[in-house]
């Protein structure tokens, strides 16, 4: 059945307004139609085709699908009973329940849950991955790192439950426990009287920065573990920065309190020079795909440009997925700041990290 914009005697008894949509069911989960709609005077008729659903309900998030047709089954199954029809037989799309999408959903849903008692119990591990300063060949600080090693499924891939916490208000509460552990972190290094004192890099997501008291809670917790806000490095990525007006204020606050900010993965994606025109960075942290080239001729005339726009505008340079001691190398005749990679380290738990200090 097509969906009607209905006026007349149905807006009269105050069920429909001007413009509202009528229709039923049947337009979602491609099952026989169970109503019919009559107007009882003239009415405007604005035919919606039942593809136009079908694409969005496809292209919806995977969890919303799966409890909209589960919903909707139910519907049926309970119609069926009432209208004495007996056994509701379930439509191609109710059927579809079954298929390996929805079921990757269900199991969406039982990982998040999942997530919310690991974060409960704190059963999150914070691994610190060291950065070296190439020129004076020491760790000069660390990139926080979340893993989650689940009961039954062992270690889950940082970037599925990462994505799933972004997707709902998880990553808020998670990112604070990581804050909670880099602090106390960084408390436990001692450094000697007048050594460069040792920073954490904390990669911050856009519903984190989204969240007005972000800044205000790093501060408080900064202060309980008695930690400079020098030693914590804000990162944020790339694909998140074309809201210049938003981290524009959040680099003006970082830099207000102390604390420095490094653009994540710059040159991938959403790369343009107004990143660093518009926002003053204090770190550009180059993705690896460009160190892994740099065999290559061009690639490493990229990187050589990049290192020197960045001392042009007075900005460190960490190489990401530093792997061999020719990169290493090479990265150090073009001046590059910092390392990070397998080469420099893995991410280790805190106690391991800290020892490397020592």
């Amino acid at each position: 059945m097509k969906l009607r914009r209905a006026t007349g005697e149905v807006r009269r008894l105050g069920l429909l307004a001007d413009g509202d949509l009528l229709g039923e069911m049947a337009v979602l989960d491609d099952s026989p139609r169970t109503a019919t709609a009559r107007a009882l005077t003239d009415c405007t008729l604005m035919p919606i085709d039942r593809k136009q659903f079908a694409e969005r309900l496809d292209s919806a998030d995977p969890v919303v699908r799966a409890l909209l047709l589960s919903q909707i089954s139910r519907y049926r199954s309970a119609l069926a009973q009432l209208s004495g029809q007996g056994e509701h037989h379930a439509s191609p799309q109710a059927a579809a329940q079954q298929s390996p999408d929805a079921l990757l959903a269900l199991d969406k849903i039982r990982l998040e849950s999942h997530l919310r008692e690991a974060l409960e119990s704190k059963l999150l591990e914070v691994r610190l991955q060291p950065i070296l300063d190439i020129h004076a060949k020491r760790v000069a600080g660390f990139e926080a790192l979340t893993r989650w090693t689940h009961p039954e499924r062992g270690p889950v891939s940082p970037a599925d439950f990462i994505a799933l916490a972004e997707e709902t208000s998880l990553i808020v509460p998670v990112g604070d426990y990581v804050l909670h552990e880099v602090c106390g972190a960084l408390r436990g290094i001692a450094t000697p009287p007048g050594s460069p004192q040792p920073f954490i890099a904390l990669n911050v997501s856009g519903r984190q920065l989204d969240d007005p008291g972000l800044l205000d809670r790093f501060l408080t917790v900064l202060r309980a573990h008695e930690v400079s806000p020098a030693q914590l490095k804000v990162e944020i990525t790339e694909s998140l920065v074309l809201d210049y007006a938003q981290v524009s204020r959040i680099i003006e606050r970082c830099h207000g309190a102390g604390m420095k900010v490094a653009l994540d993965d710059f040159g991938t994606g959403y790369s343009n020079l107004g990143h660093l025109h518009k926002l003053q960075f204090d770190t550009l942290k180059m993705d690896q795909g460009f160190i892994r080239q740099m065999h290559d001729p061009r690639c490493l005339a990229i990187v050589r440009a990049v290192v020197g726009m960045a001392d042009s505008l007075g900005c460190d340079i960490v190489a990401e997925g530093v792997e061999t001691d020719e990169q290493l190398a090479t990265l150090d005749s073009l001046g590059c700041k910092y390392a990070q990679g397998y080469l420099i380290g893995k991410p280790l738990p805190i106690a391991e990290a800290v020892a490397l200090l020592r």
